[in-house]
């Protein structure tokens, strides 16, 4: 069972969009967060005078799909601040270093590698890194303590609102997509985190799919909403009664080649996230649809009727409760 984590932000100037210190209980690490208008303020923190990692992020302009840069460096706001000219794309960053002393050159290399190797699987983000960085070469123990820096990175980072590092679903990279994995503590990022469907403690499926005439999809439950599986099905065109809101998504997804259109057929190249199972359905199927009734998990049941029997059972149980004598 996954343990509970202690995260702290601090408010340095009292906004939540200003510069952030957070930090994991028990953890050598630390994050400073800020948008670009505000990385001058980090010359004024020691914590960024030292080694470590860093993200700069932004969007697309013609896809709108967010970017980033993964980056190592031994003084962290030096770097970060040679990107200024160089670098467009970004509007935030977020800095990783450690409390103490103990993160050299040679480990933040080692992170620069997993991380933008993690970021590749998870595919969320696009990666403006030029080129897959090469792991540092690392004795067997601080490789191992550099995985579980990543596993506390990927926690706060994910908590500051970013989640380059967290597949959408609980899928498995395949080996091939991991060239420098061993057999090792290499660590994934799909358990737990966002991506993972549901507790361990719950009943509730994970896996619908979608049939309705000739097209098939299948997605999966997660933390986030509903992810469509590469390879599901979908209506080459749309229908006059499909909302503006739905119509603007599917078209934003043909553009970014999320979903591909051709001989009369259209399909997923790509998983992709939905906020609900009637947004999913109905970029699907081209037209309005109750994504509760069309949903059906491995047992038939449907995804209203799975939602509508959770909520009766909790009822239930909070009546119990009620009517029981206080102690």
């Amino acid at each position: 069972m996954a343990r509970g984590k202690t995260v702290r932000i601090y408010l340095a100037d009292g906004s939540a969009s200003g510069v952030r210190h957070a930090e994991i209980t028990n953890w050598s690490g630390q994050a400073l967060a800020c948008p670009r208008t505000r990385f001058t303020d980090l010359k004024a923190w020691p914590e960024t005078n030292r080694p470590g990692v860093y993200f700069l992020f932004g969007l697309d302009e013609e896809s709108g799909r967010d970017v980033a840069y993964i980056g190592e460096a031994e003084v962290v706001i030096e770097r970060i601040s040679s990107h200024v000219s160089g670098k467009d794309f970004w509007t935030d960053l977020v800095a990783f270093t450690s409390k103490d002393d103990n993160l050299t050159k040679a480990h933040v290399r080692y992170l620069e590698s997993r991380l933008v190797q993690l970021a590749q699987n998870a595919g969320r983000y696009i990666l403006t890194n030029s080129v897959s960085p090469q792991p540092a070469s690392l004795p067997r123990a601080d490789q191992d303590a550099m995985e579980d820096y990543i596993e506390s990175l990927g926690m706060l980072l994910a908590a500051l609102g970013h989640k380059v590092l967290v597949p959408l679903t609980t899928k498995p990279a395949s080996p091939s997509s991991q060239p420098n994995a061993t057999a090792t503590s290499r660590i994934d990022l799909t358990t737990p985190t966002e991506a993972s469907p549901i507790p361990a403690t719950s009943k509730e499926p994970t896996n619908y799919s979608l049939r309705v005439g000739r097209i098939y999809a299948t997605a999966q439950k997660t933390n986030e909403g509903l992810v469509v599986l590469a390879g599901s099905e979908a209506a080459p065109d749309s229908q006059p009664s499909l909302s503006s809101g739905y119509r603007a998504i599917r078209e934003k997804l043909i553009a970014s080649g999320a979903l591909l259109v051709a001989d009369g057929k259209a399909r997923f190249s790509r998983d992709h996230l939905f906020r609900s199972p009637s947004q999913a359905a109905a970029v699907i199927v081209g037209y309005s649809i109750n994504g509760r009734d069309a949903w059906k998990a491995e047992d038939s049941r449907t995804w209203g009727q799975i939602e509508d029997a959770a909520a009766q059972s909790l009822l239930k149980e909070l009546r119990v409760l009620g009517s029981e004598p206080a102690n």
